[in-house]
């Protein structure tokens, strides 16, 4: 049986979006790079991190992988996070300091999009 690994998001600047994600989350971070994948990264010409085309967000969830895709984004998204919070409005405020933009708000949830237009809601975390 199949078990979720990881979350992949397509986007413009993969580095920066993982920053957003790694604060957005709670006990989540921007996975240190080893020198192994350093070495990697520099036998395909990339010197510079900003430049790293895939980079991971690790916490005590699913992984967050973020990918360069040389589209932009154009639709909803068909498929989005849900992030649970005990205090809704103070965590949208929170969000939107950090990057992300309100798209809507509803009586039940908020919707919001990340620093490279990918939305996910904010709804009241239940005990």
């Amino acid at each position: 049986m199949a078990h979720l690994r990881d979350i992949v998001i397509d986007c413009s600047h993969p580095a920066s979006l993982a920053r957003f994600w790694a604060a957005a989350l709670d006990g989540y971070a921007v996975a240190p790079y080893d020198a192994e994948e350093i070495e990697r990264l520099r036998s395909l010409g990339i010197t510079d991190l900003e430049d790293d085309p895939s980079v991971l967000v690790v916490g005590p969830g699913p992984r967050l992988f973020l990918q360069r895709v040389p589209e932009a984004k154009q639709v909803k998204n068909r498929a989005h996070l849900d992030l649970a919070a005990e205090r809704v409005e103070d965590e949208v405020d929170r969000l939107v300091s950090i990057g992300a933009s309100v798209v809507k708000q509803y009586e039940s949830h908020v919707t919001l999009a990340d620093p490279q237009g990918n939305e996910f809601c904010v709804t009241l975390a239940y005990s």
